[in-house]
């Protein structure tokens, strides 16, 4: 079974539109467990325009599962991480003005920058993703890095899924054979909905984990977070 992890993002952006606490993240975070989600992601940002390192810290020690922080590894993100030893970090390549991530990692030019910062994260016992595109070359990279898993980007996935949907798994499909035999886990995440998400999980059955956020919560603003979460968890069993 394919665990679900849910970005929280989205809670953070309704809650600081009024400058306020309600939403509040820690209540929906715990919520969101008791709804039967696996995992809680962050994605603190430089600019802090929806979680907050505060937030992260928040979180720290309170959610009964685990918990996966992603982000560009600034040091102020590094520091971070190390100091709440979440089980998971995700590392994207955002740059500080990013709307959303929309890219992986070249982890063949970024190889000793990358290398570096999983040693660090591993001698904190932290589990390493490195966010990348659908790519065998990036991937069999990550693997080098000894990072303990990749986060395949489905955005373009998403993008063509409507078009073209067997064309649209291929290369992903073939990221998946290459990891299997190089026993390099996967993730994935970006623009996933319950529509493209039943065909990509039924193709790709050695999938970890995905990350979602974006579309679920929009989803859930029809039909309830716990009725959303668990039409997800009935895709993913």
């Amino acid at each position: 079974m394919t665990r679900l992890s849910v970005n929280i993002n989205k809670i953070a952006t309704l809650r600081n539109a009024r400058g306020e606490d309600y939403p509040n993240l820690l209540k929906t975070a715990q919520d969101i467990i008791s709804f039967g989600a696996q995992g809680i992601t962050i994605h603190p940002r430089p600019d802090q325009r929806h979680i907050r390192y505060s937030d992260a810290l928040e979180l720290k020690g309170k959610i009964n599962t685990e918990l996966n922080i992603e982000g560009n590894p600034s040091k102020k993100f590094i520091n971070l991480v190390n100091e709440i030893k979440p089980e998971q970090v995700t590392l994207v390549p955002d740059s500080e003005d990013a709307i959303t991530s929309s890219a992986g990692w070249d982890t063949i030019n970024n190889f000793s920058f990358l290398s570096d910062i999983v040693e660090e994260f591993h001698s904190n016992s932290i589990r390493v993703s490195i966010f990348i595109d659908p790519d065998i070359t990036m991937l069999e990279g990550a693997k080098k890095i000894k990072a303990d898993r990749v986060e395949l980007f489905t955005g373009p996935y998403a993008k063509e899924y409507n078009i073209d949907k067997l064309k649209a798994i291929e290369k992903y499909i073939q990221c998946s054979e290459v990891a299997d035999e190089i026993n390099l886990d996967l993730n994935a995440g970006h623009d996933l909905n319950q529509d493209n998400l039943t065909f990509f999980i039924k193709s790709i059955k050695t999938i970890k984990e995905v990350s979602l956020g974006h579309a679920l919560i929009s989803e859930s603003l029809y039909t309830g977070l716990e009725s959303t979460i668990k039409s997800y968890l009935d895709i993913l069993k």
